[in-house]
């Protein structure tokens, strides 16, 4: 199977350049499907009911939340209805929707896409990633029930994401690191079969501080006081992320290469 992941869609740039440049990657690459982070796509926080739409209709099969993942407010109700919306499998128990399922893929075949958020230098306590995580790929295993297994690991320390890769090694296709928004350079097939990558970046203009103009959070640095709020950049946008192959038999990944089209950033892909 050929999966591509897009990490955090960043504002109004982020947005364009997925619905500019998805369709046509997903016809030139022949992908079998794709999942998207898009919790930052509505202003750099959260994602709202109409942009969801748009990721959709661009090609998403899914698409992955965080810890920002009810900033719009409409999302509350519109998660219970979209069953191609994830929220993270550890947030609050009341939160609406769900953070793991079982999608279609052409062919016949099953992908199961997981989401879970970190502990470490987040703003609020969550419950424990790692049991989430397990319960979710005992349900549904790597070769088994899902032809392929796609986990998104929301979280700021890139050592609490590699825990991750190395606890669903052999149980997931793809562990993926987001939320930092900056891209790793260190994407590889661990011993049991499961590609990682430590974070897929952002869908956004990289002149910017992760995404936002850079005026306001140059100040805070230099001066440790705000003056205003943080307003997304909103120039040329890099589609960042990461492209995955995996044997159907097996669910193990076969080859990862990053992903980088259009923007700032030097081309990758596969």
């Amino acid at each position: 199977m050929k999966i591509l992941f897009l990490g955090d869609v960043m504002g109004r740039a982020g947005r364009a350049a997925v619905t500019g440049t998805l369709p046509r990657l997903r016809s030139e690459w022949r992908l079998d499907f794709v999942v998207v982070n898009g919790e930052n796509a509505t202003s750099g926080a959260g994602l709202s009911a109409a942009h969801a739409r748009a990721l959709l209709e661009a090609g998403a099969d899914v698409l992955t939340l965080g810890d920002h993942a009810f900033d719009q407010r409409d999302m509350l109700q519109f998660i219970s209805g979209e069953p191609r919306v994830l929220r993270p499998l550890n947030y609050a128990k009341s939160a609406p929707g769900q953070g793991a399922r079982l999608f279609d893929a052409p062919g016949g075949r099953k992908v199961l896409v997981a989401q879970a958020l970190g502990q470490v230098f987040m703003k609020r306590p969550f419950d424990d990633p790692f049991s989430a995580l397990d319960a979710a790929l005992r349900s549904y295993p790597r070769g088994g029930l899902a032809q392929a297994v796609i986990v998104d690991i929301h979280a700021e320390a890139t050592s609490e994401k590699m825990a991750t890769g190395h606890f669903c090694d052999g149980r997931a296709s793809l562990v993926v690191g987001t939320h930092t928004h900056v891209p790793t350079a260190d994407a590889m097939i661990l011993p049991r079969g499961t590609a990682y990558l430590s974070d897929a970046g952002m869908c956004g203009d990289y002149d910017s501080v992760i995404g936002m103009q850079k005026d306001e959070p140059l100040r805070r640095f230099v001066t440790g006081m705000p003056k205003e709020r943080f307003t997304p950049a909103a120039d040329a946008a890099t589609l960042s992320g990461v492209y995955v192959e995996t044997d159907d038999r097996t669910g193990a990944a076969t080859r990862v290469a990053p992903v980088r089209v259009g923007g700032r950033l030097q081309p990758a892909g596969p």
